[in-house]
């Protein structure tokens, strides 16, 4: 089976860098607690190409396959880690996109 890759972009309002850095701290923290999550890499926006359509932040995690990525996105943990993203993104929904891909 194929490992998925999913990719989320965020627009957080301006707010202290701490917290932006908390919740971060707290998906990376995932991987140690859903099964099938192998690997997340994220951070803060460091492109000078002026395509980032105001997102100022972003992560990539990999699943291990279809079925690891589909329990993560109910899983308890993950949850508890949305809700805080979810109240520092700037325009609400508008303020992230996400998309997922198999790996060939």
């Amino acid at each position: 089976m194929p490992r998925v890759k999913h990719v989320v972009l965020l627009r957080f309002k301006p707010v202290a860098d701490e917290r932006i850095a908390e919740v971060m701290a707290d998906l990376a923290a995932l991987k140690d607690k859903i099964p099938g999550l192998l690997d997340f890499s994220g951070g803060r926006n460091t492109s000078l190409e002026g395509l980032s359509k105001g997102y100022t932040h972003g992560f990539v995690m990999t699943f291990q396959d279809e079925a690891s990525r589909d329990a993560y996105l109910p899983h308890p943990e993950h949850e508890k880690v949305k809700e805080k993203v979810f109240a520092l993104l700037d325009g609400g929904l508008d303020g992230v996109h996400v998309m997922d891909w198999n790996e060939s």
